[in-house]
């Protein structure tokens, strides 16, 4: 008996062990294998850390990065400046909470450019380092109106890693701020095609007949006109405006989701589970959220994560073109129109770099909807 019970353990421990793994589970793991997609899905919580952090993480954690110095314009990447920071004698903390929610808070001092500081005594003499920031300085002040720096001196020293625009705002702090509109238009657009897309593609699939050729014929009509042009229809409607954009690009992009959505319906709808469920006497609503939603979930996932990087390109085309999120809004799009004349000169890098990160954050989503399609499907 105890030869037999060895026996068995001994053959138990040669046999591979195997997992039991949920679908999502399982998903999860093809999903992790594909480096690409792992890539791509570090690039955008890299930006979703961007946006959660805000000011708090930013060169410029002014609202929209927006703190203009015009004799420090298009400084060099990696310009190096020294300042002295004057106390503002209205300035008010407005906390975090509320910094946050602003996307930033106004500095508590003036930043001026300074090429040397003379102290004396209790006063403090600076050079200013142009000509037009001489008014500012307006003669000497008392050392309690100047902020010291960490080094005990009164002199701040600041780097600019990918220098400044034509503004003398940090490009860098610009480009970061820029993030959350990017990433908000996608959420917000994928959002609302989904709860448009998913409610009329469920309906037109479910019910056929009447119901179905009502519902795509409008989605036949909307798919006919271009997703730029009807994006300009809307914002000229309505106006232009950071809301209103969301709105506008989220309202032109649910047609896909309900041509898909009605075409998975259609095939689930006569399978035995959802017969069974009719034959308990479930009713329709609780068959199709219950039922048939979960169950084709998974193209419709694939196809938000294309609908994201659409969302994102529309954006920032749109603010290019002036109809999107309006200046001081640091869109990459508007990042674009204020310097695309720079393209010929040695400043191209100022329009480049929120190109740059235009393409990055599309391909992130693009990259991340392939490792998603891969992954999601039962026959790989």
């Amino acid at each position: 008996m105890e030869r037999q019970k060895d026996l068995k353990r001994t053959l138990s421990q040669s046999q591979p062990h195997k997992e039991h793994l949920s679908p999502s589970q399982v998903a999860w793991k093809k999903f992790r294998r594909n480096p690409l997609a792992m890539s791509g899905l570090a690039f955008i919580l890299l930006c979703v850390i961007v946006v959660v952090l805000g000011p708090f993480i930013r060169p410029d954690g002014t609202p929209d990065a927006n703190d203009q110095n015009l004799s420090l314009s298009r400084m060099k990447p990696g310009t190096k400046i020294q300042f002295v920071y004057i106390k503002k004698q209205d300035y008010i903390d407005a906390g975090w909470l509320r910094s946050w929610q602003n996307g930033g808070a106004e500095n508590a001092y003036d930043a001026i450019p300074v090429s040397q500081v003379v102290i004396a005594g209790d006063s403090l003499e600076a050079v200013a380092m142009f000509e037009d920031q001489q008014e500012q300085l307006k003669g000497k002040y008392h050392i309690s109106e100047v902020i010291q720096a960490d080094d005990q001196t009164y002199i701040h020293h600041k780097k600019y890693l990918l220098g400044t625009d034509k503004y003398g705002r940090d490009l860098l702090s610009r480009l970061m701020a820029g993030t959350i509109v990017s990433l908000a238009v996608g959420v917000i657009a994928v959002l609302i095609s989904l709860l448009v897309g998913l409610t009329l593609g469920l309906i037109a699939g479910y019910y056929r007949g009447s119901t179905d050729s009502i519902i795509m014929w409008f989605t036949n009509v909307i798919w006919a006109i271009p997703t730029l042009i009807l994006v300009m229809a809307i914002t000229f409607a309505f106006g232009t405006g950071f809301w209103k954009i969301f709105l506008a690009v989220g309202l032109t992009m649910w047609v896909e989701v309900a041509r898909i959505t009605r075409g998975q319906v259609l095939s689930v709808r006569e399978k035995e589970y959802i017969e069974a469920a009719r034959a308990l006497g479930f009713s329709e609503f609780r068959i199709i959220f219950r039922h048939v939603l979960p169950n084709i979930i998974s193209p419709v996932i694939v196809i938000s994560a294309a609908n994201f990087a659409s969302a994102i390109l529309i954006e920032a085309g749109l603010s290019f073109l002036g109809l999107g999120a309006q200046i001081p809004s640091p869109s990459w799009g508007n990042m674009i129109r204020e310097h695309y004349a720079y393209i010929t000169t040695d400043l191209a890098y100022l329009a480049i770099v929120p190109g740059v990160m235009i393409m990055l954050l599309v391909l992130a989503f693009m990259m991340v909807g392939n490792g998603l399609r891969d992954a999601l499907d039962v026959r790989a």
